[in-house]
C-alpha cells in the first residue's frame, strides 16, 4: 500500500479525528475560494447576494467531485497529514459509489444545527452555538459506535482506521 501500513483496523482517536476534520474545513477555504471565483466569473455574478443559492449548490456539487474523489483514493490530503484512511467494511478502499454514500451521509454534520437555525430563524451566534453544540455531540456519539466510528461512517458502510506512515 503506497500510502503506509495499515497498523489494524482500529479506528483513530477522536482527537485526532477531530483535529483532522478542523484541517479539512481550513484546506476547503482554498476550494471555497477558487470554486467561488470560477462561479462568480462564469455567471458574471456583480454582488455576493446574487446567485447565492445557485452558489451553494456549485459549492454542494464542487465539494462532492472533491470528497468521492480522494476518498476513493484513500484520503484526503488532511487525512495523510493525520495518517487516517478511509475503508470500506471488508477492508477495501471505496468505490466512488461507496465514497458519494459517505459524502452525503457526511452532511449529518451539518444539516440537523441548519435546519434547526433555519427553523428557528437563528442568526448569528446563537446559530454558531447551535452548530458547535451538534457537532461536538455528533462527535461524542462515536463513543457509543462498538468500534468507535463516526456513525455517518456506519450508516455509508465505511470506516476510518489507523495507518503507520512510511518510513523516509
Amino acid at each position: 500500500m503506497p500510502i503506509g501500513a495499515v497498523t489494524a483496523f482500529v479506528a483513530p482517536g477522536l482527537m485526532r479525528r477531530m483535529a483532522c476534520w478542523l484541517y479539512e474545513g481550513m484546506l476547503l477555504f482554498g476550494v471555497v475560494f477558487i470554486a467561488g471565483y470560477l462561479f462568480g466569473t462564469l455567471s458574471q455574478t456583480k454582488n455576493a447576494m446574487d446567485n447565492r443559492h445557485a452558489l451553494q449548490a456549485f459549492l454542494f456539487v464542487v465539494f462532492g467531485i472533491y470528497f468521492v474523489w480522494l476518498w476513493s483514493k484513500g484520503q484526503t490530503l488532511a487525512m495523510k497529514t493525520w495518517h487516517i484512511l478511509v475503508l470500506d467494511l471488508n477492508g477495501q478502499p471505496l468505490t466512488q459509489t461507496r465514497a458519494l454514500v459517505r459524502y452525503f451521509c457526511s452532511w449529518l454534520w451539518f444539516l440537523p444545527p441548519l435546519m434547526v437555525s433555519w427553523l428557528t430563524e437563528l442568526k448569528g451566534g446563537e446559530a454558531i452555538v447551535i452548530f458547535i453544540g451538534w457537532v461536538a455531540v455528533w462527535a461524542v456519539l462515536s463513543r457509543f459506535h462498538p468500534r468507535q466510528q463516526f456513525w455517518h461512517d456506519a450508516l455509508a458502510g465505511t470506516q476510518l482506521i489507523n495507518v503507520k506512515p512510511k518510513a523516509s
